[in-house]
């Protein structure tokens, strides 16, 4: 029942920050089929997640250029402009956090991202204190969808899976999330997210 959930869980890439990381390379390519043949050759999207699990950026780097000499300076580039991968804020997302403190949830994020690069977008952004606790992949050397981190999180928040709601726009997080007990939500849009929460009679 939804009178059972205590905290409400919320992932950050694409649920209150957009990322995409050809907001960046768009620049460095004359045609989108150019763009997606690099980010499909170096499998960027599993590059990128060893440094959300903890290995550091320059590692990362130096490792991909080393197997991919020809795109050395594309890969340099993510490294050096990686804020431009950062789209909008989805405050409508924001807003809605603000509201479920208000009606006295507790408020937690978990996320997979850089422990180099999450404390420059924490600080940029104040609805960060909104929350009771979180934790970063980066920082703790497990990403989603591994159940480490799930565990991790729940230590956190001291309360079992089924008292917790997550909130994840990626579909294996939210099946791995389901199978620890936990209540499950995949975003698609703020509105999506507001009008499932009134309905679970949250908001």
């Amino acid at each position: 029942m939804p009178t059972d959930i205590k905290a409400i869980v919320f992932d950050y890439g694409n649920v209150l920050i957009e990322w995409n990381p050809r907001y960046l390379y768009r620049r460095y390519f004359d045609t989108e089929e150019a763009m997606e043949q690099f980010l499909h050759d170096v499998n960027f999207m599993e590059w990128n997640a060893k440094q959300d699990g903890g290995r550091p950026f320059a590692k990362g780097v130096a490792e991909l250029s080393k197997q991919f000499p020809h795109y050395a300076e594309l890969i340099q580039a993510y490294h050096d402009n990686w804020k431009d991968s950062i789209g909008e804020i989805y405050w409508a997302t924001v807003e809605i956090m603000k509201q479920l403190k208000q009606a006295g949830y507790s408020v937690y994020g978990l996320s997979n991202w850089s422990a180099e690069t999450f404390p420059i977008i924490r600080e940029k952004y104040d609805f960060f204190n909104l929350l009771d606790d979180m934790v970063i992949s980066g920082e703790v050397g497990k990403v989603k969808p591994q159940p480490e981190i799930f565990q991790i999180l729940l230590e956190k928040i001291g309360r079992p899976a089924n008292k917790c709601l997550f909130i994840d726009d990626a579909l294996p997080n939210i099946q791995q999330a389901n199978t620890m007990g936990f209540q499950t939500i995949q975003f698609t849009t703020p509105q999506q997210l507001k009008q499932t929460l009134t309905d679970m009679g949250l908001l």
